[in-house]
């Protein structure tokens, strides 16, 4: 195990931040933006991976099944956060896309290091989310070898559900497990070791277009417009009304009644489509 964690691309030194405690304030932001700047390029070069694992997903939320990312510390919390989203962006059942984090709720919150070292822990971590054969677990781990998450996937394929990895560290224990393996590697981060940094970027971006383009291909978003948003707050409301004015060619007014009347963008556009506007 200690030579896998030596050969760990994700925690090797970078060159280019080496004096970066004698910086100035202004060097410091600089050279932290610069890095950055590898984010973009890593996630473009695992585009082709990236499709795939889309298809994957697109596929089972149209047979009924669902959407689980599952990860430890930073990459369990990105994968939390993108399942909240869906439902209010989308208006999905909050059950289609689903975070599990290593040690539970409590640790999105505060960290709980040691639960990512049990491959147990994660296999039972999905068997309480009573996953199903064909639903699509994605195990998220910048070093691409987390035990938790690990031991989820396996219990995952184990299940019938379909295994997919993302990561930031190119031949990782990951791609023994999983259908595809999305390896996004963004170099040696500003400080060793500190992946909630760029890996972590890298794999939000990764996650947002997976669950972004899942719902465009289910036909949850009309050209570039989210239909299902639910009008739950002013915010929300307001952007519904421009959704239909957008889509019916209708005034202000008329978008504002059928709204209120239908309850949802959907069910507005259909009054609106049925009394010609």
């Amino acid at each position: 195990m200690r030579d896998n964690y030596d050969a760990l691309k994700t925690e090797g030194r970078n060159p280019r931040t080496l004096g970066i405690d004698k910086m100035s304030s202004l060097e410091i932001v600089k050279t932290i933006n610069d890095e950055y700047r590898s984010v973009e390029d890593a996630v473009d070069g695992a585009a082709p991976e990236i499709a795939k694992a889309l298809d994957i997903i697109a596929d089972a939320m149209m047979h009924g099944h669902h959407l689980i990312y599952v990860g430890a510390g930073t990459s369990g919390r990105l994968g939390v956060v993108d399942a909240s989203e869906c439902p209010p962006t989308f208006g999905v059942d909050p059950f289609l896309v689903r975070g599990v984090i290593a040690g539970g709720r409590d640790a999105m919150f505060r960290s709980s290091e040691g639960t990512e070292d049990s491959e147990e822990q994660g296999a039972r971590a999905i068997e309480n989310e009573n996953i199903e054969a064909g639903d699509v677990v994605v195990g998220l781990s910048a070093s691409g070898r987390a035990p938790f998450v690990i031991g989820a996937l396996k219990k995952a394929a184990g299940l019938g559900a379909i295994p997919v990895g993302v990561n930031c560290n190119p031949g990782s224990l990951m791609e023994n497990v999983c259908s595809v393996t999305i390896s996004a590697y963004v170099g040696p981060e500003v400080i060793s070791g500190s992946t909630r940094m760029k890996a972590g970027s890298a794999q939000k971006l990764i996650l947002n277009i997976l669950s972004t383009g899942a719902m465009i291909k289910t036909g949850r978003v009309r050209s570039n417009l989210m239909i299902n948003v639910r009008p739950s707050n002013e915010k929300l409301k307001e952007r519904a009304v421009r959704i239909i004015m957008e889509l019916s060619d209708c005034d202000r007014a008329s978008a504002e009644s059928a709204l209120k009347d239908g309850g949802d963008v959907p069910a507005a556009l259909c009054i609106l489509e049925k009394a010609g506007r």
